[in-house]
């Protein structure tokens, strides 16, 4: 008797194997499972709650199997995929952003400026959450993978587009944009 075991294929050889798959095959199955947690995870956080990270990991990996035959190796395909997670959870972060400020104008922003200093003197810690939201969406997104996904610089380059040293400089100019707005926070 012979006992034949199946590599475990690369997330790239999957990817390649989804492009000539007419539909959702085994292959794009398996790359669902694999990236589907993490793909959740950095739609949480750059959305904030559970419902718009649900709504964007669905529509990521509907943006997957709709370009499947787009990801031509250039970099891994984790980068592939997660330039796809930042794309749909900034689209959808400037969807709701312009709903909400329709909706409620700066009212809620003049309230939490005017309880800031209370909670301050109070000795309570802001919210890192709150303290991104006030970052541009863009600015807020290449904090959170750098900081909390650990992605590379290099890596960010890929997924937005920009050169090495222009991520290290947004990423620099937004820690220090959040020191300046909320100083004596340690970041």
């Amino acid at each position: 008797m012979v006992l034949v075991l199946d590599a475990i294929k690369t997330d790239e050889e999957l990817a390649a194997e989804a492009a000539r798959e007419d539909s959702d095959g085994p292959a794009f199955t398996e790359l669902v499972g694999r990236h589907q947690e993490r793909v959740w995870r950095v739609c949480y956080r750059l959305l904030g709650n559970d419902a718009d990270a649900q709504e964007a990991a669905q529509e990521v990996f509907v943006g997957m199997f709709q370009n499947r035959g787009a990801f031509a190796g250039k970099s891994k395909f984790t980068t592939w995929l997660h330039s796809i997670a930042v794309r749909t959870c900034l689209t959808l972060r400037r969807a709701r952003n312009r709903r909400h400020k329709y909706e409620t104008g700066l009212a809620e922003q003049r309230l939490y400026e005017s309880q800031r200093p209370a909670a301050d003197a109070a000795g309570q810690a802001l919210d890192l959450a709150r303290m991104l939201e006030t970052l541009d969406e863009e600015d807020r997104a290449l904090l959170v993978l750098k900081y909390s996904e650990g992605y590379s610089y290099e890596e960010l380059a890929d997924i937005f587009h920009l050169s090495e040293s222009a991520c290290k400089m947004r990423i620099s100019r937004a820690r220090d944009e959040l020191q300046a707005r909320f100083p004596g926070h340690e970041l």
